[in-house]
């Protein structure tokens, strides 16, 4: 076991090194509080869609009650499956009094804490020593990780239990069936499970948790999915379970007759397997802990539990379509499909020539996330979680060189497409008539027998009419069997549009790589039976605490409403609310003053803006350049070369598009002036923007991460959702109430009331389109937009009552007159060189 006798914690140094004291007031001081987070969705989708007016009076609790929708079938089929597995996990509560000692007297207050009352747990004699606790009534674990046995106890964890929250010293996590499902797939068994869970707790494992833990394991690996010759069959090893699935009102009208199948007497198919060499299953004494950790940690534990005692396979074929309802199925009558891939012993797909270059090295936790994927020879399908700029493209290049198959890699964005074939051409040997890429611009196929395709979800998943070459090159991808599939930021597949992407392209093994696997619909559970389970999840604090990524300061700044814009703010509705507390003149000042302090320091800044209305008028105000939707890539490509590179260029502005298609180690500051909604993902992914690890090894925070808040609106209830993952990742984010100086600094905006009022005037004559935010390809886009992928919010007739003297200019209303022909020649520039050019016209 490691060594811990000679570890030092980190001393604590100030929140911010080398900035002085009088940067902050002294009533920053106060902590951000851990809000508990509201998980329905339905209010924060109806406030961004801005029906109705809110009372300004009423808390944030007391949103305008959900709208009454209808669900598909396919939705109300997911929320049935997951309330199948809800109820598996809410079964521990029922088994709880079984746990409790028939001898055990309730004290006086007891009943105050009803089914958390632990009281009757007996603590063992040495339990200083062990850092477990478990929790009878719902599988929570609490782990104490400043003990000598945490790093063990994490690893063991992280493979059997979901983590909820890894702060400093304290660690939460919970065992679900889902978590155990992903425990039993990279080859622990159900017994070391319980042994080990028993040596590390504090108190006697429950017998109400050993049940759940017997029954949700004992039954996964006997249903299995493989493809063969471009077709998928379900097989299993036990006559009877087959019968089952086939007898099954929803899986049995799926099967296809094939003349792969036997009919009489028992209507399946019977073939004798391969006798495969191997080792033979090595018992651990489970009372040597070295032992034990080495067989459970390790992800490969050298036994060969391979088939050689199987003498037949049962199977049935099952059409593409199919497979979604399929797996969804079994895991609800709680028999999970296994999905592995025997690549070694798989002499009918071609090999690719492929391997790491002798210069690339991966890091022990890369290593450690693919131990979890390859065992016994075998590769899992699943997902890996690794924090931004932690190497997720690595790894999932280092799996395709294990495997040596065809692969494909499917991403969220044309530029991802383009840096996943720029790493893979870096770091392995395969060479690029090898490497096709099929987007919009480009359409190409691989002429050889293997290869490498990168795409994006958008293409593969469209279903609209194709160009000749598109539907050319879909019918190479559908019509050969691929012996792995990469999926990039995989939290976007549960999307009813990208979801269809699995069983359309034929993989043998699946591999879904993200750093947030968290999604507003609750849909991030359809996962497990889309890819696979869980295979590894990294700890951000300890990778950061190693120097593999930034260390980074939180922060959070309030900025006070002005008396004009919140006066408008309290009588506005909520879309127009939305353009005021991010167009507020102190947020502007606080946004100035911070890019001037960062600059000076020498930092290299991003400020990122969901609203492209606010994001064009910081930008052009502060005379930096900025990235949207609508920008050419070229252009794109210029602003983010100079950024990098040029000292004179050292801030940007960036819409949602550099959520997670941008890689920019350079950078070290990110401001947040807008964002979307409550999206704890998109927190997560703009933090990732500067957590690569950095050239420069500062003492303390090396990357600084704000997020600018007016103070009293609606903004603040949804930084607090947002901010909920990172908190769990044990980020500590600090208020700022007020920055010391921002009064003082040179050409400071909006500086005087007439500035101010003019300000207001124009944010008051935009209308609606421009409070809403850019549109993206991601996980959030559903909040705003119909089923159909387009706008809800579009311009209307409305009738009003107005005056004469309204409809001739008065009442704040303005006309402005616009020469379409004199500006025809400029539309394809940036505005900033629009706007220097209509300067030098003035002059």
């Amino acid at each position: 076991m490691t060594d811990v006798e000679g570890y030092q914690p980190k001393s604590k140094g100030k929140i911010f090194p080398d900035m002085g004291e009088s940067f902050f007031s002294s009533d920053e001081d106060s902590p951000a509080t851990d809000a508990e987070i509201d998980e329905n969705y339905d209010d924060n989708r109806e406030t961004s869609e801005g029906r109705g007016e809110r009372d300004t009076g009423a808390m944030v609790t007391g949103l305008k009650k959900p709208r009454k929708k209808t669900k598909s079938s396919r939705h109300t089929a997911a929320d049935s499956s997951m309330n199948q597995m809800d109820a598996k996990d809410k079964a521990l509560l029922q088994d709880t009094n079984s746990d409790i000692p028939a001898d055990f007297v309730p004290d006086s207050v007891s009943g105050m804490f009803r089914s958390h009352d632990f009281s009757y747990l007996r603590l063992r004699p040495d339990h200083a020593s062990r850092p477990l606790w478990i929790s009878p009534s719902d599988g929570r674990i609490i782990l104490e990780s400043f003990s000598p046995l945490a790093e063990q106890a994490q690893d063991f964890l992280v493979t059997i239990a979901e983590p909820i929250s890894r702060p400093s010293h304290i660690h939460e996590y919970k065992i679900t069936a889902y978590s155990l499902y992903a425990a039993v797939s990279v080859g622990l068994e159900t017994d070391d499970i319980i042994s080990v869970l028993d040596r590390l707790s504090k108190v006697p494992v429950a017998e109400s948790i050993i049940n759940f833990i017997k029954g949700a394991t004992i039954s996964y690996g006997k249903v299995k999915l493989v493809i063969k010759h471009n077709r998928y069959f379900v097989e299993t090893t036990q006559a009877d379970i087959l019968q089952m699935l086939l007898n099954d009102s929803v899986i049995g009208p799926l099967r296809i007759d094939s003349d792969h199948q036997v009919q009489p007497p028992e209507d399946v198919l019977q073939q004798q397997l391969q006798q495969t060499a191997g080792k033979p299953a090595t018992n651990v004494n489970p009372n040597d802990v070295e032992a034990v950790f080495s067989a459970v940690i390790g992800g490969d534990n050298e036994r060969e539990e391979e088939d050689d005692d199987i003498d037949a396979v049962h199977s049935f074929e099952i059409a593409n379509e199919s497979v979604e309802v399929v797996k969804k199925r079994c895991q609800e009558i709680d028999y999970p499909v296994l999905e592995e891939y025997d690549f070694r012993n798989d002499h009918r797909n071609p090999d690719l020539d492929i391997d790491l270059k002798p210069s690339t090295q991966i890091r022990p936790y890369q290593e450690k996330s693919l131990s979890k994927m390859f065992g016994n020879g075998r590769a899992r399908s699943g997902i890996i979680v690794l924090p931004c700029g932690a190497g997720k493209t690595l790894v999932g290049i280092t799996a395709a060189c294990t495997i040596k198959k065809s692969v494909i890699v499917l991403c969220t964005s044309s530029v991802s497409v383009m840096q996943w074939r720029q790493q893979f051409l870096q770091w392995c040997t395969l060479q690029p008539e090898n490497c096709a890429v099929f987007t919009s611009d480009n359409k190409e196929m691989f002429q050889t027998e293997s290869g490498l395709v990168v795409s994006t979800y958008s293409m593969v998943a469209n279903t609209r009419n194709r160009s000749h070459d598109s539907q050319k090159v879909m019918d190479f991808l559908t019509g050969r069997e691929w012996g792995f599939i990469i999926l990039d930021e995989v939290h976007v597949v549960p999307a009813a549009m990208f979801r269809r992407v699995v069983s359309t392209i034929a993989a043998h093994a699946k591999l879904g790589l993200t750093a947030t696997l968290v999604r507003e619909d609750d849909k991030i559970g359809d996962l497990n039976f889309l890819i696979g389970p869980k295979l590894y999840e990294a700890n951000w604090m300890e990778l950061s605490q190693k120097g593999h990524i930034a260390n980074v300061q939180c922060a959070e700044v309030w900025c006070p409403m002005t008396a004009e814009f919140y006066q408008e703010y309290l009588r506005e509705t909520a879309r127009k609310r939305m353009l005021l507390y991010i167009m507020n003149p102190t947020k502007f000042q606080a946004c100035q003053f911070l890019i001037q302090y960062h600059e000076r320091r020498g930092d290299k800044i991003i400020v990122f803006s969901d609203n492209v209305y606010a994001l064009q008028e910081y930008a052009l105000k502060m005379g930096k350049p900025f990235i949207y939707g609508s920008t050419p890539q070229q252009e794109r490509m210029n602003i983010l070369q100079n950024f990098q590179y040029n000292d004179q260029i050292n801030t940007i502005f960036l819409s949602k598009v550099g959520d997670t298609s941008i890689d920019l180690p350079e950078a070290t500051c990110l401001i947040q002036i807008s964002s979307h909604y409550g999206s704890r993902r998109q927190e997560a992914q703009r933090l990732g923007r500067i957590l690569r690890a950095k050239r420069r090894n500062d003492e303390g925070f090396n990357a600084f991460f704000y997020s600018l808040v007016s103070k009293d609106t609606q903004e603040m209830y949804y930084s607090t959702k947002r901010q909920a993952f990172l908190v769990d990742q044990g980020y500590a984010f600090k208020v700022i109430t007020h920055l010391h100086g921002m009064e003082n600094i040179p050409n400071l905006a909006y500086a005087s009331p007439r500035e101010r009022r003019e300000l207001l005037q124009e944010v008051l004559l935009k209308n609606e389109e421009a409070a809403g935010i850019e549109v993206g390809d991601d996980a959030d886009n559903s909040v705003g937009r119909g089923s159909n992928g387009h706008k809800r919010f579009k311009s209307k007739a409305v009738r009003g009552e107005g005056s004469l003297s309204g409809l001739a200019g008065g009442e704040d209303m303005a006309y402005m007159e616009y020469s379409t022909n004199k500006n025809k020649e400029l539309k394809e520039h940036h505005p900033l060189i629009r706007k220097m050019y209509y300067k030098n016209l003035k002059k």
